[in-house]
């Protein structure tokens, strides 16, 4: 129990795991003395990386189960299997999504994907100086496609609504913020 925190952690159980994530149902106890349940989803940190050409992004699409359907995103993943060193997680993904490797790879920092929910983040690359090279698409990801698209074309596809993805839009949005693209 961490004494310095507004909540307490009063008792810990795991109610499911597997290797991807495991979902934790906590006692807990507010400053004011009350008590009550948190139930959240601990997750591996993850990497989403922007690969730019000039003035045009690399997006995947892919069919995404929980939701149901196929959707336009930049490319991201994690490593369940090993420890994470982001910056190698980064370029693998890049590689292993779109088919090309980066010369340049610069880290834009971190963000939390939904804290209310998980204790999940990402970090946030650019790429750029591309090359080719050969896909090496996972199982989990058959189906996958890639494809360039024009900065405009992404904002507008984000407006619009045919992006949903969060991750991308907020990354989308902080590299618009720091005049990255």
């Amino acid at each position: 129990m961490n004494e310095d925190r507004e909540i307490k952690t009063i008792s810990s159980v795991t109610v499911y795991e597997n290797k991807w994530m495991r979902v934790r149902e906590d006692k807990i106890e507010r400053q004011d003395g009350s008590r009550g349940i948190y139930g959240y989803v601990e997750k591996k940190d993850f990497v989403i990386i922007v690969p730019i050409f000039e003035d045009r992004m690399i997006l995947v699409e892919q069919y995404r189960y929980p939701v149901g359907g196929r959707h336009w995103e930049f490319p991201q993943g994690s490593w369940e299997d090993r420890p994470i060193n982001t910056d190698d997680m980064a370029r693998a993904e890049l590689e292993e999504e779109t088919g090309y490797l980066a010369r340049d790879l610069q880290k834009i920092g971190h963000l939390f994907l939904a804290y209310g929910l998980t204790d999940q983040g990402y970090h946030i690359y650019v790429a750029r100086n591309l090359s080719p090279t050969q896909k090496q698409l996972d199982p989990e990801e058959v189906g996958l496609i890639s494809k360039t698209f024009d900065v405009n074309e992404v904002e507008e596809m984000i407006l619009s609504g045919k992006i949903k993805d969060a991750t991308t839009v907020a990354v989308f949005g902080l590299l618009r913020l720091k005049h990255l693209i």
